[in-house]
């Protein structure tokens, strides 16, 4: 007696080059970890600066007009282009160009490195000027804030260096690049909070 015969279609599926994340957050999850409670730190902040300001809004807004909007801007462009940037590194780096990709990232650290000569100038102008944490309650929340965002520049800078290295060393593929996406991430983080924190501090009157 015959069996049936039974055909199974063979195939082999087509998988895209990934960091090994598929449908998950970019990235290592321990910057994610890290990059909430950061936010959150800083939701904090930004909603005590607001609550300070409405009971002070006179003072706020002759203490703002000392800030320069200028500067403000400048480093606004600056980190902007710079997530840029970190945007073409990663898409390099998943089409197998680790040396496109460092040279994007070398960028996004120049950029960096601008963003953190002018936040350097306002603070010796203001620290000439005799400004201090206790001068007033909008310089206290002002420097702090920019303090604490100034921290997280440098240390993004130091944690692209690092990318950087490993990529220019052949460190990264189309197939492995988890610490490119890490860097990313934790990147587009310091310019998203400057995104908020340049509007609230420098220009809301």
């Amino acid at each position: 007696m015959n069996q049936p015969a039974i055909v199974i279609d063979s195939f082999t599926p087509t998988v895209s080059p990934s960091s090994g994340h598929d449908g998950a957050l970019p990235g290592d999850l321990a910057i994610w970890i890290f990059i909430f409670a950061e936010m959150l730190a800083f939701g904090v902040l930004f909603v005590a600066y607001a609550f300070t300001r409405a009971h002070n809004v006179e003072m706020f807004n002759d203490s703002q007009l000392t800030l320069s909007r200028t500067s403000g801007a400048i480093n606004t462009l600056a980190l902007i282009t710079s997530s840029y940037c970190v945007v073409r590194a990663v898409s390099a780096i998943k089409h197998g160009l680790s040396r496109a990709c460092a040279h994007w990232l070398s960028g996004a650290v120049l950029l960096g490195g601008v963003f953190v000569a002018i936040k350097v100038v306002e603070f010796h102008a203001k620290f000439e000027a005799g400004i201090t944490l206790s001068t007033n309650a909008f310089y206290m929340f002002y420097l702090a804030l920019t303090f604490f965002h100034f921290m997280h520049v440098l240390m993004g800078m130091v944690i692209l260096a690092c990318v950087i290295a490993k990529a220019r060393r052949g460190g990264y593929s189309r197939h492995d690049y988890v610490g490119v996406e890490t860097g990313a991430s934790f990147w587009h983080m310091v310019d998203l909070l400057w995104i908020i924190l340049f509007p609230l501090v420098y220009i809301i009157r």
